[in-house]
């Protein structure tokens, strides 16, 4: 078989989006800069806010996608301020580290309408642990402490949907309700891997009131009569595999999902800088709404040619 080549039809555009990616006013627009303080009085006791959910929000995205420390950060807002000539400072290092811990971050784009394919993952984020290659030398110590984080991709538009991070014991079927949760769209379908082949994920699946594409365990047997998941235990036992099932329903498209773990950790990093477990989800939850906002920017346009 001849490898299939692909083209970009819109290299013009997504090139134009690559340089715009560094733009700083793409980050700090006005719209942050008007908001940037905070108006609201909390519930709690005590002063109010200095900085607005914005700000924390917007600090957090730059140390993202520009790879920079908590102090960094600072200097490299207040800078951005400085030679814009606003009379406005960055959060400090400490504000940012603490306010991340219970910062409301919304990682949902102005998108509407049905999805027709969500495709659905999970990865691993280092916090603690020696580099890839003093463990292949020397062998994996026993300080080792990861986090497990969990995405939901449109296929169509590649925006992630909804995002969970749990801890590395928790299992992907586990998290896949909450994951369905966070979205009232209408879903057609709902794709995974073999992960997520339990009775709890076809469940919280048939809620949706969307198709299931997750293929059968080896081995697997039959559940109750008309059950969608019967198909693919034909299949393989037909084929003694899932590899014809997997080209007949489409369940390629289940690719970007990986496509979106790789580009989190190209594009953030592939290990947690923050170690309190809150501020962990903040911090990961500004990152999934700066890919968002590039996903939005440009993304290219392939297609297959002979």
């Amino acid at each position: 078989m001849t490898k299939v080549k692909y083209r970009t039809s819109n290299w013009k555009q997504y090139n134009q989006a690559l340089v715009n990616r560094g733009s700083i006013t793409f980050w700090v627009d006005e719209k942050a800069i008007a908001s940037w303080l905070c108006t609201q009085y909390s519930e709690r006791r005590g002063r109010r806010f200095q900085y607005s959910d914005t700000a924390i929000t917007t600090a957090l995205m730059l140390k993202s996608i520009f790879k920079l420390t908590l102090r960094s950060s600072e200097g490299f807002l207040n800078s951005i301020f400085s030679l814009m000539k606003l009379p406005l400072r960055s959060p400090g290092y400490t504000c940012i580290s603490k306010r991340a811990k219970t910062v409301n971050i919304s990682i949902k784009m102005p998108i509407r309408g049905e999805i027709r394919h969500l495709a659905i993952d999970s990865t691993g984020l280092k916090v603690f642990g020696e580099g890839e290659w003093k463990m292949k030398k020397h062998g994996k110590e026993k300080r080792r402490v990861w986090r497990k984080l969990h995405l939901a991709v449109d296929a169509n538009s590649q925006q992630i949907i909804a995002a969970e991070m749990s801890l590395s014991n928790v299992t992907d079927g586990e998290v896949l309700p909450q994951l369905l949760q966070q979205t009232q769209r209408k879903i057609r379908e709902i794709s995974g891997d073999g992960a997520y082949d339990t009775r709890r994920c076809y469940e919280a699946i048939a809620k949706k009131k969307a198709s299931p594409l997750i293929p059968p365990r080896t081995g697997a047997a039959y559940w109750e009569h008309g059950h969608p998941r019967n198909r693919g235990v034909a299949n393989q036992r037909i084929h003694g595999s899932n590899e014809h099932w997997k080209k007949v329903i489409g369940y390629h498209k289940r690719s970007l999902s990986e496509t979106a773990m790789f580009r989190y950790k190209t594009l953030i990093n592939s290990s947690l800088t923050l170690r309190d477990y809150n501020a962990q989800v903040g911090e990961v939850y500004a990152a999934i709404r700066a890919m968002n906002m590039l996903t939005k920017l440009g993304m290219p346009v392939t297609k297959a040619v002979s």
